[in-house]
């Protein structure tokens, strides 16, 4: 019975930190036990419980949510009751002054992911980022939160970690970090270069780099790339210090038609710089032309996209981190034509 209500009330525990909106409760005969009302209470809303945790208004919201549940599992009063330290908790939040919704709403916030295929009986894997979590993709730099394709590139990973264990790794348009993290903290990537087009993304990097204690990591690397400049310029004859890449990754960085022909520029000049480099790109299909677009530009180029066929899981399959499963989310291997 333990082992059963663990799991779900751990599913539940992990979709709280990663501020996801639907929660996945636990059923009422497991909300009503007292273990389980306690081991929430020491898990999300003890002092020190959380290093970093959701904003009020969401700990006010999902607490209160998760006590009206409590009380609607109760079939026998007089053996199952309400925790007295959940109803403390609320008291202490509700008490604070919250921001106004418009203006939390552009704060950045802690979001924690799970990495369930990584957790083991003596290791919680998990990521903290500092992000704009309710950031929506038509507005500001998309780069300052965490997307599914980076997400589900991370599942990927994480279930072939051969792939980077021990390899050099380039991540092109890192925005908050996750995969560069997942690679350097939990992957055993020998280093990874986190880059960016954006000043703000890559000037926001250290602080997830050290929400990772990897702040003093010399196997991680911070730069900001430019698709479509040179990567190898007057004042340097070799790239990167002539140091190899083995594998470069991108997420969710073929959204955009008009950075398309840069993109492939740069791919096409590090294949040029490192003739064995195996490159994955995960995308979110939102639109098929544009899509399109990325392959048709990648064979035009002489690069060749071969669909690595990796499903997204639904919901009930997924353990951490969450994302939607309603979305077509496609991982592609791009190799070099030598024929």
């Amino acid at each position: 019975m333990e082992k059963s209500w663990k799991t779900s009330t751990e599913r539940f525990c992990s979709q709280y930190l990663q501020l996801e909106d639907s929660l996945d409760f636990p059923p009422p005969e497991v909300l009503q036990l007292s273990a389980v009302q306690d081991y929430i209470h020491e898990r999300l809303f003890a002092d020190g419980a959380v290093q970093y945790g959701p904003p009020l208004r969401y700990q006010s919201q999902k607490l209160k949510q998760l006590l009206s549940r409590i009380e609607a599992s109760i079939d026998d009063w007089d053996q199952f009751g309400i925790s007295d330290d959940l109803m403390a908790s609320l008291s202490m939040i509700i008490a604070q002054p919250l921001p106004q919704e418009a203006e939390e709403a552009q704060q950045k916030c802690y979001v924690n992911y799970s990495l369930s295929l990584l957790q083991s009986a003596d290791e919680t894997a998990s990521i903290t980022l500092l992000e704009n979590r309710f950031l929506i993709a038509a507005s500001g730099t998309t780069g300052l939160r965490t997307w599914e394709a980076a997400l589900h590139m991370g599942q990927f990973l994480c279930g072939n970690k051969p792939l980077v264990h021990q390899k050099r790794i380039l991540e092109l348009g890192a925005g908050t970090g996750y995969l560069s993290i997942l690679c350097s903290r939990h992957l055993g990537a020998t280093h990874v270069i986190a880059s960016d087009g954006s000043d703000d993304v890559v000037n926001n990097l250290p602080d997830n780099l050290f929400l990772n204690s990897l702040q003093e990591s010399e196997n991680i690397t911070p730069m900001d790339l430019k698709w479509g400049y040179a990567l190898l310029g007057t004042e340097e004859q070799k790239w990167n210090g002539g140091r190899p890449v083995d594998v470069v990754i991108g997420a969710d960085i073929t959204y955009d038609k008009s950075v398309i022909p840069s993109l492939i520029s740069t791919l096409e000049e590090l294949f040029d710089l490192y003739p064995s480099v195996d490159v994955y790109i995960s995308a979110t299909q939102r639109n098929a032309d544009t899509f399109q677009v990325f392959l048709d530009r990648c064979r035009e180029a002489g690069l060749l996209p071969v669909d690595m066929e990796y499903g997204v899981p639904n919901r009930i399959q997924q353990g951490g981190p969450f994302y939607n499963d309603k979305v077509n989310i496609l991982i592609y291997r791009i190799c070099k034509d030598r024929s």
